[in-house]
């Protein structure tokens, strides 16, 4: 909001207007999909997310927890960090996922540029917490990476293992 208002031509009312509509926006997304949707597809998962979290202006990493039949149980914000970095580690991925009873999960974190490519680490990323859930025997599904409007799956990219 103190950033919008600073912007020539928008003042502390009109700033507080958009910040505004913008919640507004965000949680009617929300309640468009109920909480025990299932996930059948990396749309479906970034339909679920995106709203929610695609739009922060710093990285946040997270897990979207599933059970057995791949029905939403939670998303959570695993962490937050900066412009350009979250660091995640599988230890907290698979606490939150064993606390909750979870069968699988979809990893995902933001991109605040806007552009949803993979870069090398969240490759590697990936591979390192897909073989923790393989020895967990909690199934990593997906791992997506979220803009504002659009995002990456890496299972769409053949990028989910190493092999």
């Amino acid at each position: 909001r103190g950033d919008l208002a600073r912007r020539r031509g928008v003042g502390p009312v009109t700033a507080g207007r958009i910040v505004a509509a913008v919640e507004l926006g965000r949680r009617t997304l929300s309640r468009a999909m109920p909480p025990r949707t299932q996930v059948s597809s990396a749309r479906d998962a970034a339909r679920y997310l995106l709203p929610r979290f695609g739009a922060a202006d710093v990285e946040q990493a997270g897990v979207l927890l599933m059970d057995t039949r791949h029905r939403v149980m939670q998303a959570k914000v695993l962490t937050r960090g900066t412009l350009d970095a979250s660091p995640v580690h599988p230890r907290e991925v698979f606490r939150e996922a064993a606390l909750a009873g979870a069968a699988a999960l979809v990893l995902f974190h933001n991109h605040p540029s806007g552009d949803p490519s993979p870069s090398p680490e969240d490759v590697a990323l990936t591979w390192r917490m897909v073989a923790a859930g393989e020895l967990m025997g909690i199934e990593v599904v997906d791992h997506l990476i979220l803009s504002d409007t659009s995002y990456c799956s890496l299972r769409e990219l053949g990028r989910l293992t190493s092999s």
